[in-house]
């Protein structure tokens, strides 16, 4: 039994969805804030000695394996909190990619199916978006406790980056904003769940961060620097699909 929820857990088959909207916000750390979080294995992917953490908002519609019709599809929002990171496979190719720390869905079908079929740690919070004028505002809580609260603004191309971030222009700065090609998920063995993902109409734009908490950070492990507002993007009206996940030992034979 444990062996088969294992299998389950390596996103056995492939999967396809729409992304109405995804707002993707990165933060600045130093390397060695965030070295702990992430398997050894995985080298943390960094700019100017910093690492990033992305806080990933999506609202996604008829995610279904591939090949099911749409109306089998489930349509939610979700909440990814993710470490820019890379892995040598076995062939030595330097894959770019995300280690998921957790994740937050609106629905408890979600959190479950997530749960069952990934290892990116999915629970069920409750969320509040209020729209008003151009700006948004995103709201989500866990037994009560606050866990993100994002009020984002859409910009444009000519927009100067946030105060004190590391990098020194937008194009620099779209190349820590997700998604990334991979997502890695470690096993107890020193291998790794590789899962590739591809889209369509990917066309990232600055949006302004008017104002943030992310419950994250005031975690222990965090507690000890300030997180660096880095970069912020919204794309829209995006096809999403994820091939079935690999095993890949790095440096050694998948």
């Amino acid at each position: 039994m444990a062996s088969f929820l294992k299998y389950l857990r390596r996103h056995p088959f492939a999967v396809d969805a729409y992304f109405d909207k995804v707002v993707a916000v990165s933060f600045a750390f130093p390397e060695t804030v965030l070295r702990p979080l992430v398997p050894k294995e995985l080298e943390i992917d960094t700019h100017l000695g910093f690492g990033f953490v992305t806080t990933a908002m999506v609202w996604t519609r008829k995610l279904r394996p591939a090949g099911f019709p749409t109306f089998l599809g489930q349509d939610f929002f979700l909440v990814g909190y993710r470490v820019f990171t890379c892995l040598r496979d076995d062939s030595g190719r330097r894959l770019r990619g995300l280690y998921i720390m957790r994740s937050e869905t609106d629905k408890h079908r979600m959190a479950r199916a997530g749960n069952l079929f990934t290892s990116y740690r999915y629970r069920q919070v409750n969320v509040k978006i209020v729209k008003s004028g151009a700006e948004t505002r995103v709201e989500t809580s866990f037994n009560d406790k606050p866990t993100l609260d994002i009020t984002f603004e859409s910009s444009s191309d000519t927009s100067t980056l946030p105060a004190g971030s590391p990098f020194g222009d937008w194009h620099t700065a779209r190349q820590f904003a997700g998604p990334m090609p991979f997502t890695f998920s470690a096993e107890d063995d020193e291998t790794f769940v590789v899962i590739e993902g591809s889209r369509q109409s990917w066309v990232p734009r600055p949006v302004t961060i008017k104002h943030w908490q992310v419950g994250l950070f005031n975690e222990p492990t965090f507690l000890s620097t300030k997180p660096i507002l880095a970069n912020a993007f919204s794309t829209q009206d995006v096809s999403y699909h994820w091939k079935k996940g690999r095993i890949v030992r790095p440096g050694g034979n998948a």
